[in-house]
């Protein structure tokens, strides 16, 4: 189906909501691949992305909002729930929307989708919540509980993060998780420059910035790169910056052996073939085929012939190569993301503490199977996209205590871009999404002794 009147674009959101609900699925890619099936226009698409990540983002909010006007929740269908509170989301939240048109088209969608009571019980609860207005989060008395709530984020994440961070920390970064990602790509430079690069974009109607941290890296204003002519050549990788500075820690040069250990879709190896000016080779491993595919892809596109792919259970390659034979390994370790909830709103709302312990675990058995692979000398990164010390500062901590013949790499500083530096003390980095806007990401830079 076609998408032509605006209305649609809501009952859209709505289908979006529920299915993202029902399938456990991830936002982004069902966002996407709506989008690419009804050949929205640009108007549309800013709308319906607003709408879906914005209901999904505040979540928690809007229930608090609804629920004195909502008697028995449990007993509404779910879709009903979806709807109130895609309707309460552009009520309170945006301002170029009417509340009378918000209304309006909750109601005729109620008609369509329920019967003649179901459109009167949402026309009530909305018209109550016009007339009487909202309760007020400043009743909850609770600070912990009243940040979970007014950036609709789980009581024991915020409590957890508290702990970790303080107060002020936590705050700040479950604010930017409300916020929209930008998008950030990284230019090959194996085929062109920065400054040329950017110049071929704006000719195309990109709006493009250059970031101001990673000399590589541009910044997208206006656009998605990702149907640039500069990307279908092999000009660039839709990278975040966080991510790209996981390459500069590790610091592999030219004709190196280098391990890339999870690496899919292949970001961080191109990177690191890039860097090494496409010599020498990177041998990128992940779990599973089709993600292996991509990779290969990613690699042709850029004209990259150092990268060579391997499927594999990455605790299992002592199996496959011999002890200390890399100069580099590279172990971007599968983790909670608690990191990329910009990008993956709905995650906040289906990870538990116990995900998170059970991660910690195979992080350490993924640690150890590398480690032995790492020639004397050689440097291990461990980083992850997440921001929680129990994946980050303690697996290595662990690591560390049980591995005497590793030691942190206080040197990696010198190699990152200068305006990283301020933020590394030691051997290890953790980047918060408010610190320049990019994902929350953690660096481990680890040495073997000679």
């Amino acid at each position: 189906m076609t998408i032509k009147a605006k209305k649609n674009v809501r009952e859209t959101a709505l289908d979006l909501l529920t299915s993202i609900e029902k399938n456990q699925s991830y936002s982004n890619l069902l966002l996407n691949s709506t989008i690419e099936k009804n050949e929205l226009s640009p108007v549309d698409v800013g709308l319906l992305t607003e709408l879906t990540y914005g209901t999904l983002q505040r979540r928690m909010a809007l229930d608090f909002f609804l629920k004195p006007f909502v008697k028995d929740n449990k007993k509404l269908a779910d879709w009903i729930l979806h709807l109130l509170r895609l309707t309460v989301y552009q009520m309170v939240y945006l301002d170029r929307i009417p509340d009378r048109a918000a209304i309006y088209e909750a109601v005729e969608i109620a008609k369509k989708r329920g019967h003649k009571g179901i459109a009167s019980l949402v026309n009530g609860v909305l018209r109550s919540i016009q007339r009487e207005g909202l309760p007020s989060l400043s009743e909850v008395n609770d600070p912990v509980e009243r940040l979970s709530l007014e950036t609709s984020h789980p009581l024991w994440l915020v409590t957890r993060w508290v702990n970790q961070f303080g107060y002020d920390k936590t705050k700040e970064m479950c604010e930017i998780n409300l916020t929209a990602p930008m998008q950030t790509a990284r230019v090959n430079l194996t085929k062109i420059s920065r400054v040329e690069c950017v110049q071929l974009l704006e000719e195309e109607g990109y709006q493009i910035e250059k970031s101001p941290i990673i000399p590589e890296a541009i910044r997208a204003l206006k656009g998605n790169l990702a149907s640039s002519m500069a990307y279908k050549y092999g000009m660039l990788t839709i990278q975040d910056e966080s991510s790209m500075l996981a390459t500069y820690a590790l610091g592999a040069e030219e004709n190196e052996f280098v391990l890339d250990a999870c690496a899919a879709p292949g970001g961080k190896s191109t990177h690191i073939a890039e860097k090494m000016q496409n010599t020498g080779e990177v041998i990128s491993v992940d779990l599973h085929q089709h993600k292996v595919r991509l990779i290969n892809e990613n690699a042709r596109r850029l004209g990259l012939s150092n990268v060579k792919t391997n499927v594999s259970d990455s605790r299992l390659l002592p199996e496959k190569f011999k002890h200390e034979t890399f100069h580099r390994i590279l172990l971007d370790a599968p983790c909670s993301g608690l990191g990329v909830m910009r990008r993956k709103p709905d995650m906040k709302y289906t990870k538990t503490e116990k995900d998170l312990d059970r991660l910690s675990s195979i992080q350490q058995d993924l640690l150890t199977s590398v480690a032995s692979l790492l020639r004397k000398g050689g440097t291990l990164v461990y980083s992850t996209c997440t921001v929680d010390k129990e994946e980050n500062e303690q697996t290595v901590k662990t690591f560390l205590e049980t591995n005497p013949e590793f030691e942190g790499d206080l040197s990696f500083k010198t190699r990152m871009p200068e305006a990283v530096q301020p933020l590394i003390t030691g051997f290890d980095l953790q980047i918060f999404p408010q610190d320049f806007g990019s994902d929350g990401f953690y660096i481990a830079v680890l040495k073997r002794k000679v």
